[in-house]
């Protein structure tokens, strides 16, 4: 009886030590404003964070619109309703001035799959935004929760 005694002992220790690591790791990446449970945390290599966002949860937003939308998607392939500006993802730099002035305003990103607004939403978060949104998997992702897309 010692011995299994010992063994727990020991595997309640290990787990002790992990969850001590772990958790002040995760709880040094802050949610975007507002967000809390919402979404899911991407953080940046550089640092900071923006938050992938569903098509449901995007929907969501769109029902009481109070964001930037952006498309980063090239070559044009169609659009989501409400959509603001038509931006390449790899011209958000050369193109700042199109973007809120106010670096905590909400930016929500998409492209065709999601790969190219991560690239986007990244950027952004490098230049000092703190509250993008990306829409994960992109208007396929949209199109196929069965929301509108205008092409």
């Amino acid at each position: 009886m010692g011995i299994l005694t010992s063994r727990r002992s020991g595997l309640v220790l290990i787990l002790a030590s992990v969850g001590a690591v772990l958790l002040p790791a995760c709880a040094s990446v802050p949610p975007s404003e507002g967000f809390v449970g919402f979404g899911q945390i991407v953080p940046v290599e550089s640092g900071g964070t923006y938050l992938d966002v569903s098509p449901n949860e995007l929907g969501g937003l769109l029902e009481a619109k109070d964001f930037y939308f952006v498309n980063v998607h090239v070559p044009y392939e169609g659009e989501i309703p409400q959509t603001d500006a038509f931006i390449a993802f790899d011209q958000v730099l050369q193109n700042l001035s199109q973007f809120p002035q106010d670096k905590s305003a909400r930016i929500v990103l998409y492209c065709r799959s999601g790969s190219m607004s991560a690239i986007a939403a990244r950027t952004l978060v490098e230049e000092g935004y703190t509250n993008v949104l990306n829409l994960d998997g992109g208007f396929r992702a949209w199109k196929a929760q069965g929301y509108p897309l205008d092409e």
